[in-house]
């Protein structure tokens, strides 16, 4: 056996969205980081060997962006298929060349070193080359789901359902209990050109008629991933998985036999191309942390001085029995869109330098019934990254970033493109100072510091291709660095992999909307130049470091990806 060690700034254990969003993020604010995470592949829930949608908050251009829209723009842009194989390769790659952030994957978080109230390190085990991985940091995130840090290091958690009367919330059950949402093992199905037969293995449960699976849809078309083939909840949800794992296949087996077998589904030509055998979870421990987000937190739109992320999703709340529950399979309870979620709710209340993301952060039962949803989760990953390179730079705890940094984390994770409602980003001085001008239109909104449509407004400077907007300063200056906010179409919701796949497939593209093309222009000794020529950009957020002196800089739109005009939401000058 091996022992390797490792000393770093800070650790995050799991590495689905939420953990490789606040792994990477962290890691670019010039952290040295570890990424634990005990599967092969990176995403939990949307990864391959799971295949759930990234899901987030409802509503036109309410779509989450910041790091996990960069991963979604380079899906559209390199998975045209689309590919599972490549879905995955971009969320490895994130990780594993990513300067700063060493990724440790196969190994799985079982031991904690803590002292004071502080975890000193922890120790993973890679199964794939018989190694004791064992990380000591200042900082550790749990981004598991399962909240693994929780019993190894004695950090606040619960577990199950809160009883109506503890928080006055009105979609809580009368009594509280140790039942949770369940776990499923999805299924998808692929249309060939000729009929095809299915066998059933013999130890399938049988569904020979269609009340059998009463309030289950099962058809064909539309966006169906079988989510519904839940189990769990009623038992222990983490050390049940394995016995949960099995009855789930029993049920995924059979519900495709009735499909093809036991009446007419329309399937006659369709083959089971993939079910999962690791299940998604939906819900097991969840922390507590400085402040517990409720039910009517949610319902009032959450609209906390520290706000660090924000969701949308309904409070979709499933049955603990889930298959075997006769009625409808979850209870959409509604919620605004979007609502705030506060930064106290990311950090343990005893546990003193321990950061949480995911569907494990400091909520009830009812309002992380919302807040799971991986979009969401994403960008709570992302804000606790940011957190811990504050915490870390000014040698604070998480509670103290929020005690005294908490203005400098909203406007960190605002610079790099997460919304958060309510809140404008500050704009640079020589941004702001500068006399501003366009070819045509307006093009102040590039510097309100809201960098997408909110309600009625649009916020943005509208352009096609040989439109400029010009930056005049009142003597010469130095430009290090530039900052671009293109639109990225926010009011279409994204669905980043298929689970049917019909003959004529899915085409997955860059948004038209997107700006492809554009150069910068800096006025000096009395003329224009071009100082910088950017093509094939897919990305929302552009950040391009310079070094140029001007008395003017334009920027001039060249080529879009197929819309005759655009939206650009900021240029920022630094």
């Amino acid at each position: 056996m091996k022992t390797d060690n490792h000393r770093v700034d800070f650790c995050v254990v799991g590495g689905g969205l939420a953990g490789l969003c606040a792994a990477v993020s962290c890691a670019r604010k010039g952290l040295k980081v570890v990424l634990m995470h005990d599967r092969p592949v990176l995403g939990g829930n949307a990864s391959s060997e799971i295949r759930m949608w990234v899901c987030g908050a409802h509503g036109e251009n309410m779509r989450e962006t910041g790091i996990i829209e960069e991963i979604q723009m380079e899906n559209l842009y390199r998975n045209n298929y689309p590919s599972y194989a490549v879905w995955d390769s971009i969320l490895y790659e994130k990780a594993a060349f990513q300067e700063n952030l060493t990724l440790l994957l196969n190994c799985s978080c079982n031991d904690a070193v803590v002292k004071d109230s502080h975890i000193v390190s922890i120790k993973g085990w890679q199964l794939t080359t018989e190694t004791w991985h064992i990380v000591e940091a200042d900082y550790f995130a749990d981004c598991s789901g399962d909240s693994i840090l929780a019993p190894l290091s004695g950090a606040l958690f619960r577990y199950g359902r809160e009883a109506c009367g503890e928080f006055n919330e009105s979609i809580a059950p009368e009594k509280a209990d140790d039942k949770t949402m369940g776990m499923s093992c999805l299924l998808q199905a692929r249309e060939t050109d000729s009929a095809q037969k299915f066998i059933p293995p013999s130890w399938a449960y049988k569904f020979e008629n269609d009340e059998k699976l009463a309030n289950r849809r099962h058809l064909l078309s539309g966006y169906e991933n079988f989510w519904w083939l839940e189990v769990g909840g009623e038992i222990d949800s983490i050390h049940g998985a394995e016995i949960n794992r099995g009855e789930l296949l029993k049920i995924g087996f059979g519900i495709w036999d009735h499909i093809k077998n036991h009446g007419d589904h329309g399937a006659e030509n369709w083959v089971l191309e993939w079910t999962g055998f690791l299940p998604g979870k939906r819900e097991s421990r969840r922390y507590v942390g400085d402040y517990i987000l409720t039910q009517n937190d949610v319902r009032a739109e959450g609209r906390f001085d520290d706000i660090i992320a924000y969701g949308g999703w309904s409070m979709d709340d499933h049955n603990p029995a889930g298959f075997y529950h006769p009625g409808e399979p979850t209870i959409f309870h509604p919620s605004p869109s979007p609502y705030g979620i506060p930064y106290r709710s990311v950090y343990s209340k005893n546990i003193e330098n321990l950061f949480f993301a995911g569907r494990n952060i400091s909520a009830t039962h009812s309002a992380m019934s919302s807040t799971r949803v991986m979009s969401t989760c994403a960008i709570l990953g992302q804000a606790i990254g940011t957190a811990a390179a504050i915490a870390a730079k000014n040698s604070l705890s998480p509670r103290g970033v929020y005690e005294q940094k908490i203005g400098e984390l909203k406007q960190s994770l605002m610079e790099d493109d997460c919304y958060l409602p309510w809140n404008f980003r500050n704009i640079s001085k020589l941004s702001s100072e500068a006399k501003l001008s366009a070819s045509n239109g307006n093009p102040e909104m590039l510097r309100n510091g809201v960098d997408r449509p909110v309600e009625n407004e649009m916020n943005s400077w509208q352009a096609a291709p040989g439109d400029f907007v010009e930056f005049r300063f009142d003597s010469p200056k130095k430009i290090e660095k530039m900052r671009f906010v293109f639109d990225s179409n926010l009011k279409v919701r994204l669905l980043n992999m298929p689970a049917l796949r019909k003959r004529e497939g899915w085409s997955f593209k860059t948004p038209e909307t997107l700006v492809s093309d554009f150069h910068i222009e800096v006025f000096e000794n009395n003329k224009w130049r071009k100082a910088l020529i950017v093509k094939d950009n897919h990305q929302r957020l552009l950040k391009i470091e310079t070094s140029f002196e001007a008395e003017a800089l334009r920027f001039v739109l060249d080529k879009t990806h197929g819309s005759e005009k655009v939206n650009i939401f900021a240029i920022d000058i630094q």
